[in-house]
Formats: C-alpha cells, structure tokens, sequence
C-alpha cells in the first residue's frame, strides 16, 4: 500500500491501528507549513523547534485518546495546535518577539519557487526580505493575521475561529495590515 496516496483521515486510522508510519507521511506531508508558521511567530529556530515538537506530542495524545473528531481539516487543526501553543509561550514571557530572520533560517527557502535566472532569484530574495522585515515592524494581531493568511494559507474562517475572533475582525486587521505595508513602501521608497 503506497502511504503517500492515502489522505490524512485514513492515515490518521492505520496510525492508530499500529502502523507507526502511516503518521510519518503524515508528519512529513505537514511538517513544514506547521513549522514555518511556528517559526514566523516566534523569530527564534530552537524555541520553533521546541514548539513543533510540542504540537506533535498532542497531536499523537490526542490521537491515541481518541478525541480527534475528523472533520477532514487535519492541518487546520494542527496548526490551530500550534497557534494557541505560540500564544501560550507569548502569554508566558509576556512579549511578542520581533527578531529579523536568521541565516539558518528563511521562509522563502521552504516555499516553492519556479527555477529562474539568476539574476531574478537575486531580485526576488531581496524583495522577499524587504517585505519580511516590513510585516514584522506591524503590529502583532495585524502580523498574525498575514502569517496565517499568506504563509499557512488559512481562510479568513480558519483565522478567525484559530484566533477566535470574528471574520469581520480578521478581515479588517488584514486590510489595516495592507495599509500599514502600504504606507512604510512609500515612506522607506522601496521599489516591490
């Protein structure tokens, strides 16, 4: 049986019959959206790690407890795990870390990009860190809201039930988002 042709549901019932690697093709299927939107709130590569192996660990409890109630959204849900996990440490050490991206890692290393010229991949890295320097200058629920929009790809839905506020909210915190981004291009005259 080819495990990566299954999808995450029937994984997710050969793991909890025994068969410890139908949950890794689906850790490994999942494991860099969750980590990278760890990543993208918490700016510090161990403190993400720490964090990602924590979402595992109650996925895996969960799991075994037989509380997952299948609604056929497993990554939404993990990566709701992993939000309220961010916000728990936030909670704790009482700050939102803005620390600029570190040369081990970059978002943009885990997303796909089309082979370019070099010349273009250049240019393309250099507005990619423009802009990641300029979302985390915004505010925190504003920046929350373009991580989960733009880098985990969660609908305005899934924001706004992960963050439990309304859509009307998370919809508004993204506009103001934009225009915050808006305003700090014009004002630094960056060329996107």
């Amino acid at each position: 049986m080819q495990l990566k042709m299954l999808n995450d549901q029937e994984l997710i019932t050969l793991y909890l019959s025994g068969n410890q690697m139908a949950f890794e093709t689906l850790l490994s299927r999942h494991k860099d959206k969750i980590y990278t939107s760890i990543y993208l709130f918490v700016k510090d590569t161990e403190l993400a790690e720490d964090i990602f192996q924590e979402v595992f660990i109650k996925i895996i409890d969960t799991l075994r407890k037989e509380r997952y109630n299948n609604e056929g959204k497993f990554v939404q849900w993990a990566l709701r795990i992993a939000y309220n996990l961010c916000v728990d440490h936030f909670r704790k050490s009482k700050k939102m870390s803005i620390v600029p991206s570190t040369d081990t890692f970059d978002i943009f290393n885990v997303l796909e990009c089309k082979d370019d010229h070099m010349e273009n991949s250049i240019i393309k890295s250099q507005i990619h860190g423009k802009l990641r320097d300029l979302v985390d200058r915004l505010p925190d629920e504003q920046r929350e809201v373009v991580i989960l929009r733009h880098y985990a790809d969660l609908s305005f839905k899934e924001i706004s039930q992960i963050t439990r506020v309304s859509i009307n909210t998370s919809l508004g915190r993204m506009r103001y988002a934009l225009i915050n981004l808006r305003k700090m291009i014009d004002q630094e005259e960056l060329v996107m």
